[in-house]
């Protein structure tokens, strides 16, 4: 990928090299003043790629730490000529570091490992949603498509406890009848949880500036399957 001019790789959370991009995407990667939408923990980045395709007048940049994932998408991208798609490989612990204040619109994270052992490295724990403050705009949307049960509770539980704006809540999205063909873009792992008869849960939500965030204290409990490349799941019963 080090040839794609649409793709940035900086793989290392050790450096704290600039990056000098950040503040001017629009301007410097995609030529334009649209929209900045980002898919943290993107994969093979099929929802970058499908969310580029139907939306020519925003910007999509699929963000992961694992390359030869990333690499499916970022062809496809450049297969297509999609000019308004580009890819980030970064660690998302350090996700602030490539994006200004206000400078992304929204943010869609698909099918993330629910981290059942420790709250801080899930994707919608508040030690995330006060780094996505930084550079998304205020009241910004947050999507979460996910097949567990876990990840989505303790997201609800969040957005519950901190009184978070909701837009739509579901424990089985296809059957809720919204899977428009924004929702129905389905990555590989997706597909293959469907055909395991597992339900796609979905919640949307804004995330205020100006709140204080907790974590919600919650027993939650544990999935009780074990997800395609993800570790095994604990043998407890609950976690918080």
């Amino acid at each position: 990928m080090a040839s794609y001019s649409h793709v940035f790789e900086y793989p290392y959370s050790v450096t704290d090299t600039p990056f000098e991009q950040r503040g001017s995407w629009g301007e410097r990667v995609f030529g334009n003043d649209h929209p900045i939408v980002l898919e943290l923990g993107c994969g093979r980045g099929e929802y970058t790629v499908g969310l580029g395709r139907l939306f020519p007048d925003k910007n999509f940049i699929g963000v992961d730490i694992k390359g030869a994932r990333m690499w499916s998408g970022a062809t496809q991208a450049l297969r297509e000529n999609l000019p308004n798609v580009a890819f980030l490989r970064t660690n998302i612990e350090i996700i602030d570091r490539f994006f200004a204040p206000d400078e992304v619109s929204e943010i869609w994270l698909t099918f993330p490992d629910p981290q059942m052992k420790k709250a801080t490295k899930r994707l919608t724990s508040t030690y995330f949603m006060e780094r996505y403050r930084r550079f998304l705009q205020g009241n910004g949307w947050i999507h979460l498509k996910t097949d567990s049960n876990f990840m989505f509770t303790y997201t609800r539980e969040m957005v519950a406890r901190n009184g978070l704006p909701l837009a739509y809540c579901t424990d089985d999205l296809y059957h809720a009848g919204i899977a428009d063909e924004i929702l129905g873009i389905q990555t590989y792992y997706e597909q293959q949880w469907l055909a395991r008869g597992l339900s796609i849960r979905y919640i949307k939500f804004a995330l205020p500036h100006d709140t204080p965030l907790v974590e919600p204290d919650v027993e939650i409990e544990l999935d009780s399957y074990r997800s395609y490349n993800r570790s095994k799941r604990s043998g407890a019963e609950t976690h918080k």
